[in-house]
């Protein structure tokens, strides 16, 4: 139901969710759709979103689903030229896309830390830096980066997650 969402507007505005496939980022995009924006989904598989998008239009709001793995600095840097492209502006970019490999900090393997970096820190550094670059032509923006309880605390399991995340508070 509308009533279930947070209250603000952003009638309007054209907002980009990383990671918007599910969980947090699914409904940060069906609140933002709800405050008005017109939304683009950054999926890490653009075959995932249909669903997503069709409640997005339902709402009566445009929505761009995207191919955008947050490991692939092309994907990063043509959905935000597509969004800026296919809206005509860019307002907001949430940072959602994150992923945490679940293993005691002494079995954690070279790989899982390299991709846990990239989608973390590196893809949203980049998303920030091309969204930044269209904002500063619009002379208008907002970039929010998703951090997490986890980087306050240290959980067994998710050392590297808890560590990127810490990053992202700064």
């Amino acid at each position: 139901m509308a009533n279930d969402f947070p209250r603000f507007d952003l009638t309007g505005d054209v907002a980009l969710v990383t990671g918007a496939g599910r969980g947090l980022g699914r409904a940060i995009s069906l609140a933002l759709a709800h405050a008005g924006a017109d939304v683009a989904l950054g999926l890490r598989d653009v075959k995932n979103g249909g669903d997503l998008a069709k409640e997005i239009e339902a709402i009566g709001r445009r929505v761009l689903p995207l191919q955008m793995d947050m490991t692939e600095l092309g994907q990063i840097s043509r959905a935000i030229e597509h969004t800026a492209s296919h809206f005509g502006r860019l307002d907001l970019l949430v940072n959602n896309a994150g992923l945490s490999p679940e293993n005691l900090a002494e079995n954690v393997r070279e790989e899982d830390f390299d991709l846990t970096l990239r989608v973390n820190l590196k893809g949203t550094f980049f998303a920030s830096q091309a969204a930044g670059r269209v904002m500063i032509g619009q002379r208008r923006g907002c970039i929010i980066n998703m951090s997490s309880q986890a980087g306050f605390v240290a959980l067994p399991t998710e050392s590297i997650y808890c560590m990127t995340k810490a990053a992202l508070r700064t």
